[in-house]
């Protein structure tokens, strides 16, 4: 006994995030929270802040040979980063 307006909790809670625009926020934040599994827990350990600003992940990382070579790794982390969110929520990464 189904009704046509029936929907699963996942619809309902995208349709809930895009009628007050907040889905952009949340992919953001879901992208933050997602920072030690893209990179591992040795150097989200050593991140002292995150945030995203204007589609750019800012990244703030206590050693200078950390932060080396996640400069290296940088469009492997942009799409980690992405593929967990499932849209393109970071553009760019700049390091602190």
């Amino acid at each position: 006994m189904s009704r046509t307006n029936d929907k699963t909790l996942k619809e309902a809670l995208e349709q809930m995030l895009k009628a007050y625009r907040l889905k952009g926020k949340y992919d953001e934040t879901f992208a933050v929270s997602s920072w030690e599994a893209v990179v591992g827990k040795a150097v989200a350990n050593r991140t002292k802040e995150i945030y995203i600003r204007d589609k750019k992940l800012f990244v703030r990382i206590e050693s200078s040979v950390v932060k080396n070579e996640l400069v290296i790794m940088r469009s492997k982390i942009l799409e980690g980063l992405n593929e967990k969110t499932g849209a393109e929520v970071v553009t760019d990464i700049v390091f602190l």
